[in-house]
Formats: C-alpha cells, sequence, structure tokens
C-alpha cells in the first residue's frame, strides 16, 4: 500500500481560523493549577462516553478483541475509564504545554534508570521503545527533566497542530523527527543519542507484518529491528503512567537482549510481547481508541465495521 499524499495547507489558510480559536482555549486552559486540568479532564472525558461514539466504538471493538477474558460489564467499566484517561490526557497535554511554572518532576517516580544510563556509559545509542500511553506528552515533558532525547513522530497534517506540537515539545526534546526518515534516526543514534520510537500503531501493511498484540493479528512494522540493528542501539523498553493524586511513573525496562536476532518477524512479535506486558499494568491509559486492528489478513473481517 502506498504512502497517502496530504496536499498541503498554509497556515494562513481560512479554514484554520478555527483552530486558531481552539488553540487559544487550549492556552488558557493550560494555565489551570494541574489538580485542577486534571480534574476538568475526567470530566470532558465523561462526556466523550456520550459524545464521542464513534472512538467509544472502537475503544469498546479493541477490548472486545484484547480482553475476551472480562464480560460484557466489565469491558463497558474499562472503556469508560479509557475515556475517562483519554479526557485527563487531552488537558494533561494543555498544561504540559503551555505551563512551565509547574514543577512536575515533585509528582515524578522512577524505576529502571539505571538500565538507560549503563547503555550510554558503555557507548550505545538508545532506541527508546515507546508505546501510546494516553500520558505520551506528560511523560515526555518529565523525561526531559533529567535525560535529553529525539522522538521519532508522523508530522501532523494540520500545520498549526504540528507547529504547537514540535514547539510544546521542543522544550525538552533535542530533535522532532518524521518517521519516515530513518537515515536521521540512525544517525543520532550512532552519535549514542536516546530516541523515543513508538511502533504500536497501525500504520498499514507496507513493511509490515501481521503478528500477534493481545492474541489478535495486527499489522506491525518491523523497522525496530532495521532501526536498531543499522543504529548499533541498544532497545530499552519505556512506559509512562498516571498515578492516583495526580502522580506519574516512568518504567525503564532492561534492554532486550540478542536483539535484534535476525528474524524480522520473531523481532515484531517480540515488540508487541514486550508492550503488551507494560499496557496490561494500566490498561485503561493506553490508546484503544486508536484502530490498531484496522488492516487485517487477507480473509479476516474487519473488526471495525
Amino acid at each position: 500500500m502506498g504512502k497517502r499524499q496530504h496536499r498541503p495547507v498554509s497556515p494562513s489558510d481560512p479554514r484554520l481560523w478555527p483552530t486558531r480559536l481552539g488553540l487559544a482555549l487550549f492556552w488558557l486552559i493550560g494555565q489551570l493549577p494541574w489538580d485542577w486540568l486534571l480534574a476538568a479532564g475526567r470530566g470532558v472525558g465523561r462526556l466523550a462516553w456520550y459524545l464521542a461514539a464513534s472512538r467509544r466504538r472502537v475503544a469498546l471493538t479493541n477490548l472486545r478483541l484484547c480482553f475476551p477474558e472480562l464480560s460484557e460489564q466489565e469491558r463497558e467499566a474499562l472503556a469508560r475509564r479509557v475515556m475517562i484517561s483519554t479526557g485527563e490526557a487531552i488537558l494533561e497535554m494543555a498544561g504540559a504545554f503551555h505551563n512551565q511554572r509547574i514543577d512536575l518532576a515533585k509528582r515524578l517516580t522512577v524505576s529502571g534508570l539505571e538500565h538507560l544510563k549503563t547503555a550510554r556509559r558503555e557507548g550505545h545509542g538508545v532506541l527508546l521503545l515507546g508505546m501510546h500511553f494516553n500520558s505520551i506528552d506528560v511523560g515526555s515533558r518529565l523525561f526531559g527533566k533529567f535525560f535529553r532525547f529525539s522522538v521519532v513522530y508522523r508530522p501532523n497534517d494540520n500545520p498549526l497542530l504540528d507547529h504547537l506540537i514540535t514547539k510544546g515539545r521542543g522544550t525538552w526534546v533535542n530533535h522532532s523527527v518524521d518517521r519516515n526518515d530513518i537515515r536521521q534516526t540512525v544517525r543520532l543514534l550512532r552519535r549514542g543519542e536516546a530516541v523515543w520510537y513508538a511502533p504500536d500503531q497501525d500504520y498499514g501493511t507496507a513493511h509490515a507484518v501481521f503478528v500477534p498484540f493481545f492474541g489478535v493479528p495486527a499489522a506491525t512494522i518491523t523497522a525496530t529491528s532495521r532501526i536498531a540493528r543499522m543504529g548499533k542501539a541498544k532497545v530499552i523498553p519505556c512506559a509512562h503512567y498516571r498515578l492516583p493524586g495526580g502522580r506519574y511513573e516512568i518504567e525503564f525496562g532492561a534492554p532486550l537482549e540478542d536483539f535484534p536476532c535476525g528474524d524480522d518477524e520473531a523481532d515484531t512479535a517480540r515488540i508487541n510481547r514486550t508492550i503488551e506486558g507494560y499496557v496490561r499494568k494500566h490498561p485503561e491509559q493506553y490508546l484503544w481508541v486508536h484502530k490498531r486492528f484496522k488492516h487485517q489478513p487477507p480473509g479476516q473481517d474487519h473488526p471495525y465495521r
């Protein structure tokens, strides 16, 4: 499947005026005290359960596929927590980008940092195996408090939103690298830098294999192995969680041993198993509103119909 072609939109395009107004409101919201932000975000999430019907259906479908052991009532309760957590994340982003007065480091617990320090001390670049928990932006800000890193991302089609994200992260991120620019990612790793890279979304079937994620075939890009091999990097899992009371945790796992192994499919399946283990710790905070299983092997039904 070829890459989608997007027609660039000028930042001065009148169609973006509503976005400008929304971003101004976003800035104002970001000035709220942190606990107020999270409380308001939970309210947004509860409202979204009723108003964002399409995202609610996607979350429910994903949870039905990935947690068949749960009853229907249990899955619905989990889906409600997913929407509430997503609401927290939206307003949390406003504070993370626009309110530097709040010292979030006081709310942070870090575990496994020794794995990262050891790899860097030994002269290795570090490919941080990222995961799309919805605390992604506050997690990046917290990580950047004590360790500089770069991030691989998909540029947003809306230039104003893309500017918001890259500028907001730019305070604590060295480089924001287009996910198609593998050469730049490899160069950073060979210089001994840490690069956050999340292969846990459905990017289509090009350069992907179908391997299990929570027991469900998931189109998963194989680039993780290639980047680690070309960059001569250690692959270290990196998860970030929102804890009760407005606190946070960043967890670094041990480097993946014997990775890559030379078999892209086996490596990719291992990546999914690793991510699944971290998701199971706080499943309500994962990005279940994304159509993770949008592409399926030939002959299998599309789960979101």
